[in-house]
């Protein structure tokens, strides 16, 4: 391209001097011509210039897109695996919405950094040095004469890029405020319409929308006023340059066929340090979105992974906590020098009042978070040993809130065992109670349920999750409110196929209804984040303590046979 560039205007010299002139021609090659002849040759010469450089620039512009967005790609596949190996804790702290827009808009940056930046500037250069070159052999200077406004543009460069660093920061920060907001308002869409608060969600994203308008307007301001300064230098620069020529052109110095080739080199000349400092104001927009990028890239997995795996037959299923403490937050501790061990095949209910760390006691096993004092072993090995993937294929897990996919019932209950069969599918579902409900649906176990189930109640997510566990098949299982959202027939139901289930498997059961703790070999009872109690559920109804308080403060008023 940049030998294109440096053909152009030497046809339009030829005509100049050598034809229209009649000036004898210096090359060898045309040596000997007509001016018809060299007319013509100068013409066609003139038109495969242009040809080839259309060529080559469609070339050009095809393999830059094509990189740029493989780099993009590349970028999003970093960031997203990366963001998939970031602990809960770190999710906790973040906007979903910010998340999303560092991985479908902020990626882009790196294109555009690489198209409208590296790509343009490296081209920009090589051009340059080309031009100068054969000014310079024209008339050294006037060439030097050309060069002087590189200064003035540096300077402009330096007082406005960090101002265009700014305002691209807020505005990113602000776009992604949007899909913040829009995507709280879409999860809790439900809620917004039970409590009519339609019109104060659209005055919430209206706000967010209008700061992120502003933002963005004053980014382009800036780079429009930035790019018209620019012009305005360039143009007093080739004003000068111009009148100085016609001079040189008048005293005899030069011909006006080189000036005419001076003039569009001139403006070639131009045109790469316009390049060079206009895309300066792009790259210090989209440098903001690579950075918000590496932001996230950079930060380390809080969760080191192990190098032990477990053996083929899986884990025994031991586990164990030895004085360990955790917190969310620092100075508030949620769980404080818990000791507590569980034999392999042993079934454990954990109860206490909300808050207390049930579901925080239970997460540690998995290793979702690590705690900040002690350690958990499973089959006598600290777990920060084990490889993460390894360790979680040994455990089922019935998580609150119930969570299923847009995507078929089949997938949802498969999502754990993908290749499992639907004969498998069927029979954990028959297991959770929720094969009947399925049969019902228009396509059976084909029917795509909506965003988080919304096609589904409640139970039926949550049945839809049980079978998705007891379909893992794994030595520990996790149930965390397993019947929660369920009537009374029908958690009598699930803790029958829950029964089959635990069967030979270490399971820690989390309950606010004590009546499904009722058969665990073991109840441990939280309070303040320490074991309060714990022991059977005879045991603990005939100590009078914590655990007897909680059970009669349920169904004292309404005691059953079923429940003494």
């Amino acid at each position: 391209m940049s030998g294109c560039e440096l053909l152009k205007p030497w046809p339009l010299k030829v005509i100049i001097d050598n034809v229209l002139s009649g000036k004898p021609v210096a090359w060898e090659l045309l040596a000997g011509y007509s001016r018809q002849e060299l007319l013509l040759v100068a013409s066609l010469g003139l038109v495969a210039v242009y040809v080839v450089l259309g060529a080559i620039t469609l070339l050009n512009n095809y393999t830059t897109i094509k990189i740029g967005q493989k780099m993009v790609n590349d970028m999003r596949r970093d960031l997203y695996a990366h963001l998939q190996r970031l602990s809960l804790a770190f999710h906790s702290r973040r906007q979903v919405g910010d998340l999303l827009y560092r991985v479908t808009a902020d990626t882009y940056a790196i294109q555009s950094l690489t198209m409208n930046g590296v790509f343009p500037i490296a081209t920009a250069l090589v051009l340059l040095g080309g031009m100068f070159i054969v000014m310079i052999k024209i008339d050294w200077q006037l060439t030097l004469l050309s060069l002087a406004v590189c200064p003035a543009l540096f300077v402009s460069i330096a007082v406005m890029s960090r101002r265009i660093t700014n305002a691209a920061v807020l505005a990113r920060q602000q776009e992604s405020e949007v899909y913040s907001v829009v995507q709280r308002a879409m999860s809790a869409i439900r809620i917004i319409q039970a409590f009519t608060k339609e019109e104060e969600e659209h005055r919430k994203f209206m706000a967010a929308s209008d700061q992120s308008l502003g933002a963005s307007l004053r980014l382009y301001t800036l780079q429009t006023f930035y790019s018209g300064v620019v012009n305005v230098v360039m143009a007093v620069g080739t004003a000068f340059v111009v009148w100085v020529g016609a001079q040189h052109v008048m005293s005899g110095k030069i011909t006006i066929g080189e000036i005419v080739i001076f003039t569009a080199y001139l403006a070639s000349l131009y045109g790469p340090i316009n390049t060079i400092c206009q895309t300066w104001g792009l790259i210090q927009g989209a440098k903001v979105g690579v950075q918000r990028v590496f932001e996230i890239l950079d930060i380390d997995r809080d969760l080191k992974d192990g190098t032990v795996a477990f053996p083929p037959a899986g884990t025994k299923g031991s586990v164990a906590w030895e004085n360990a403490s955790f917190s969310y937050v620092d100075g508030q501790p949620v769980l404080n020098d818990i000791s507590l061990r569980v034999e392999p095949g042993k079934k454990i209910a954990i109860v206490g009042p909300t808050g207390v760390g049930k579901s925080t006691l239970v997460s540690l096993v998995p290793r979702f978070y690590d705690p900040g004092a002690g350690r958990v072993l499973v089959d006598g090995v600290d777990i920060r040993s084990y490889q993460i993937k390894s360790l979680r294929n040994q455990i089922a897990m019935v998580l609150q809130p119930p969570l299923v996919f847009p995507v078929s019932v089949y997938e949802n209950i498969a999502y754990g065992k993908p290749d499992a069969r639907l004969e498998d599918v069927i029979a954990a579902a028959k297991l959770a109670r929720i094969h009947d409900s399925i049969e019902r649906l228009p396509q059976k176990y084909d029917t795509i349920v909506g965003e988080q189930g919304a096609t589904l109640s409640e139970g039926e997510r949550q049945r839809i999750t049980i079978a998705r566990a007891i379909l893992r098949n794994a030595p520990i299982l996790i149930l965390d409110e397993p019947t929660s959202s369920v009537d009374a027939e029908t958690e009598a139901l699930i803790m029958e196929g829950l029964e089959q289930l635990t069967t030979g498997r270490t399971t820690f059961i989390i309950a606010h209804r004590l009546s499904t703790v009722r058969k665990a070999d073991r109840i441990i009872v939280l309070r303040d984040g320490r074991i309060a109690e714990q022991g059977s559920f005879a045991e603990l109804m005939n100590a009078g303590g914590h655990f007897a308080s909680l059970y009669h403060s349920q169904f004292g008023l309404e005691e059953t046979p079923a429940a003494k």
